[in-house]
């Protein structure tokens, strides 16, 4: 594991506000296939799991033994999944809207409701279409990759498959995400070292919109001594040193 101030850290988004995390950390910002920057494979179809493997792929090619990860929706998918498959090269994950079943389970119906199917010319998605075409290699590819992302197949995780995840996870929410609370705190209760945060009067877009809300928690999350005083009960009380 590399130092404090050069440790890696390793991401779906480039559109956050980084500049807390970067006093501590070096930062990798990822554009998966099809994203950003990365130019889509046409004949390779677009999965959570080939996420996750291309991801650790890159680590492998710059020599990164460990990271950090910090993902917002499938992002936080990949992320946790690359704590489920690949922990050897996870030292924390953090995760924001991300859903660990499958949308019928996860998904808020009352957020994630549409008047009508969107498209890729749809309005409710003009922020991803836009942010797409200004750094894209071919922008008018966007009808395209936006078929393809919407088609993915996702089903989460298995009860087995959260409980056996032994890395330090974050799991943060929008008290009105897309993700449910409840999808979220039920996936807290079945992953060990899961932590779990609610974004008050928050949205799926909060890292964007209000990332100085999101940030700190992240950066307390990942910075924070892997050994802390015990936590406080009703059964050992609370003691100023002892207990927290």
């Amino acid at each position: 594991m590399v130092s404090k101030c050069q440790e890696n850290f390793v991401n779906r988004r480039r559109a956050l506000s980084w500049c807390p995390l970067a006093q501590n950390h070096s930062i990798i910002t990822v554009d998966l296939q099809g994203n950003g920057r990365t130019a889509d494979i046409p004949d390779r179809p677009i999965s959570i799991e080939q996420y996750a493997k291309d991801v650790v792929d890159l680590l492998k090619y710059l020599g990164i033994a460990k990271a950090d990860f910090f993902g917002e929706s499938y992002g936080g998918n990949t992320a946790a999944l690359i704590a489920v498959r690949y922990p050897e090269f996870v030292r924390r994950v953090a995760t924001y809207s991300a859903t660990f079943g499958v949308p019928e389970v996860a998904l808020n119906p009352e957020t994630t409701h549409f008047d009508h199917p969107p498209t890729a010319d749809s309005s409710y998605i003009q922020f991803q279409r836009d942010n797409y075409k200004r750094v894209a290699p071919v922008p008018e590819y966007w009808p395209k990759i936006f078929n393809k992302v919407v088609s993915i197949h996702w089903e989460g995780f298995s009860r087995e498959a959260l409980a056996s995840i032994n890395v330090p996870i974050l799991i943060l929410v929008g008290d009105r995400d897309f993700v449910r609370v409840e999808h979220a705190v039920e996936s807290f209760k079945l992953i060990p070292n899961a932590e779990l945060a609610v974004i008050p009067n928050a949205s799926h877009f909060a890292p964007f919109s209000e990332p100085q809300r999101v940030i700190p928690i992240v950066k307390h999350f990942l910075e924070k001594p892997e050994k802390r005083l015990p936590l406080a009960t009703a059964r050992n009380g609370y003691h100023p040193g002892e207990t927290r």
